[in-house]
């Protein structure tokens, strides 16, 4: 083997450590489980069934409010009361990819919900809160604050 190819497969190999490439370079996989609240800042129109008046920049100015709040220490259960669009308490036990959900234990598979709602939510550390922004493809209901409970 040549030097030069040798270097490029060293190379390749740190990269893909170092950047990841679906493996666990880290240590941190993330779980097979975990359970959420969240939080739901909808606007006029995102959110089928409800009549939500405020407008998109509303809608984010709330939404940055209440995730600084609930970074805060606020009682989260009291923010959902207070701001959800969605029906509280707003918890829900989610299955990553590769694991049967369960009707029956009501574990939802991660890619029935909203991409961004998995992508924020199983990279949290239990007690960790995080936000998924609007985006019309991966959170098209408006923001979620999502706090990791399990």
């Amino acid at each position: 083997m040549s030097k030069r190819l040798a270097c490029w497969m060293a190379a390749t190999v740190l990269f893909t450590a170092a950047c990841g490439s679906g493996g666990d370079a880290g240590g941190s996989a993330e779980p097979e489980v975990i359970t959420v609240q969240h939080i739901l800042i909808g606007f006029a129109g995102s959110v089928p069934g409800k009549g939500i008046t405020r407008s998109r920049g509303e809608a984010q100015q709330l939404a940055e409010e209440v995730l600084k709040r609930a970074q805060g220490g606020e009682s989260f259960d009291a923010l959902v009361r207070e701001n959800t669009d969605d029906s509280a308490p707003g918890i829900y036990k989610l299955a990553n990819r590769g694991v049967a959900p369960d009707p029956t234990q009501r574990l939802f598979a991660r890619d029935a919900m909203v991409a961004a709602f998995g992508d924020v939510g199983f990279p949290l550390e239990v007690g960790e809160i995080g936000m998924a922004a609007y985006d019309p493809r991966n959170s098209p209901f408006g923001w979620h604050i999502i706090k990791r409970i399990e």
